[in-house]
C-alpha cells in the first residue's frame, strides 16, 4: 500500500509509523502541510496526519490548515483509509463535525489509557489489555464525532481515540513515538514541562521513554496489522 503522511512541524514525524510501513513493504512518503504539500486521491491508499503545536481551530492563522481539512475531507469522503495522531486526529475530528476544545489539563508524559466498551468490542484492540501505557502530549482534546466509536479515556482527558465507519482512526496519543521522536518532540518543548498530576518531567519521561517507546510501537505495530485488513 502506499502511505502519504501529513507532518505539521520539523520536530514530530510519523517515527515508527514508517519504520512499520517500510518493513512491511509498503511506500511511505513524508510531506510537510506547512508547506502546502498535498496529495492527489491517487497518490495514496492511507492518508496519516500527524501532530504539531496548533490548535486543529487555527484556520485563521495557518492557511495550509483549511487545505489539509480539504484534503481529509476528500479522503473520508472517497473511504481511503486515515490515520489520525494528535492534532492529526483533532483534525479529523473536526472535519466530521465535532468540536476540538481546552482539556481540563495538559496532559504529557507516560500515562496509562483504558478501552471504553466499544473499543474492547473492536477487531483493533482485540488482542490488547484493557490498560495499557502511551505518550501523551496535548493541551486540547476532540469531542467524538456523531456516528463514530468512541475507543479509549484516560484519567487526563475522556475522548482519547474513535474510529469513524471502519477506515477513520483518529488517536490522542503516541503509539508511534520512537525514543528518538519523543525525545525531539521533548527538546523543542521543554518550557510547557511543569510537573503538574499529568505533566512529568523531562528527566521522568526520558527514564519511562527508554522502557516504555518499544512496547508501546510493538503495539502499534499489532493495531496496523489489523487496520490495514479489509
Amino acid at each position: 500500500m502506499n502511505f502519504y503522511c501529513l507532518t505539521h512541524v520539523p520536530f514530530e514525524g510519523p517515527a515508527y509509523l514508517e519504520n512499520w510501513a517500510v518493513a512491511n513493504n509498503h511506500t511511505f512518503v513524508t510531506a510537510k502541510s506547512y508547506e502546502f504539500e498535498f496529495p492527489d486521491l491517487k497518490d495514496y491508499d492511507v492518508l496519516v496526519s500527524m501532530g504539531g503545536p496548533m490548535s486543529a481551530n487555527d484556520d485563521h492563522i495557518y492557511p495550509w490548515l483549511k487545505e489539509e481539512k480539504k484534503i481529509i475531507e476528500k479522503a473520508i469522503s472517497n473511504n481511503k483509509k486515515f490515520i489520525g495522531i494528535c492534532l492529526g486526529a483533532q483534525i479529523a475530528a473536526n472535519v466530521l463535525g465535532a468540536k476540538v476544545k481546552l482539556n481540563p489539563q495538559k496532559e504529557i508524559g507516560w500515562f496509562d489509557v483504558q478501552l471504553t466498551k466499544g473499543g474492547r468490542s473492536h477487531r483493533l484492540f482485540s488482542e490488547f489489555a484493557d490498560t495499557f501505557p502511551v505518550f501523551h502530549w496535548h493541551g486540547e482534546t476532540f469531542e467524538i464525532p456523531k456516528g463514530a466509536l468512541h475507543l479509549m479515556q484516560s484519567t487526563g482527558c475522556d475522548n482519547q481515540g474513535f474510529i469513524y465507519g471502519d477506515h477513520i482512526l483518529g488517536l490522542q496519543f503516541h503509539m508511534e513515538g520512537t525514543e528518538e521522536s519523543i525525545i525531539a518532540m521533548m527538546d523543542d518543548g521543554l518550557d510547557e514541562l511543569i510537573p503538574d498530576r499529568f505533566v512529568q518531567s523531562e528527566s521522568v519521561i526520558r527514564e519511562k521513554t527508554v522502557k516504555m517507546a518499544p512496547k508501546a510501537n510493538a503495539l502499534c505495530g499489532e493495531m496496523m496489522n489489523l487496520f490495514l485488513k479489509d
